[in-house]
């Protein structure tokens, strides 16, 4: 088969968000400031209460997607439309915001380690005014399978070895695993050819397709082919999320948190948020 190879390597940027959470952007950095579908991509991941406890108050979001996926901590969401759910560790939120909503996202603890990422993904013009949707689930809900010596793969969205993760989206038929490898493990997956890819390592080292080892907290960028195949170099074994998606090649309007195909769409959010109409 084809084996993808790296295209680039990022390292992401320092920087805060909502009330001032730290955390490192890896996506949506001047560096890589998309890889269709995808728009943003951040890491947070501290023990110090003052980095993440001041959490993200009531913010809008029209036009994509974000998904929560929480490795330690608890996280509680509300929207203006009277939704309400607890990520714990191992929880994954896929929020559609289609025409728009007003959330906030808070931690639930006062000390201890919080960490965990959240994507955005673009929704093709179609789909932007659609009605706001989530996909929540617990870890329990979220398989894990072996699919060879030494690696465990948590399925959040495509498949793997036969099994399926729990998210749907037809719009951009996303793949989204959890890998984790102990050292000298090998893990090889098909991917859909057209779908862009990037895998980002948050702990150890692998190589990709026999190149130069991807260090932790940098992220790779996936050249076409049909496979991605990883060996765990770093001892004490390597997790990395693999993700991709099928581009939509749509023209992105953005302003903060909003996602549109022009200029007009922009400042029509910005009206109907003043207006109340999310």
């Amino acid at each position: 088969m084809n084996h993808r190879t790296v295209g680039r390597v990022f390292r992401g940027m320092p920087t805060s968000d909502g009330a001032g959470v730290r955390l490192t952007r890896v996506i949506g950095s001047p560096q890589l400031p998309d890889l269709d579908p995808f728009l943003l991509l951040d890491e947070f991941g501290t023990d110090r209460p003052e980095d993440y406890i001041a959490g993200f108050p009531d913010h809008p979001h029209r036009g994509f997607e974000t998904v929560t996926y929480m490795l330690d901590g608890r996280m509680r969401h509300r929207d203006n439309h009277g939704n309400s759910g607890l990520l714990v560790p191992g929880a994954v939120q896929w929020m559609s915001a289609g025409r728009g909503l007003v959330h906030s996202e808070m931690p639930e603890q006062q000390e201890g380690r919080m960490r965990g990422f959240q994507l955005w993904i673009n929704l093709p013009a179609r789909l932007k005014m659609s009605e706001p949707r989530y996909q929540e689930y617990g870890p329990e809900r979220i398989p894990t399978v072996n699919p060879a010596p030494g690696v465990a793969v948590k399925v959040i969205a495509g498949e793997v070895a036969g099994v399926r993760g729990p998210i749907e989206q037809p719009a951009t038929e996303p793949v989204y695993l959890d890998v984790h490898l102990e050292t000298g493990s090998t893990f090889t997956h098909v991917l859909p050819h057209a779908h862009n890819a990037f895998l980002y390592v948050y702990q150890g080292a692998l190589a990709i397709a026999g190149a130069m080892p991807v260090l932790a907290q940098q992220l790779a960028v996936l050249g076409p082919g049909e496979t991605v195949a990883v060996d765990a170099t770093a001892t004490g074994g390597t997790r990395a999320i693999l993700v991709a998606g099928r581009p939509l090649r749509e023209p992105v309007a953005r302003h903060g948190p909003f996602v549109m195909n022009t200029r007009e769409e922009i400042l029509q959010a910005m009206e109907d948020l003043r207006a109340g109409r999310f």
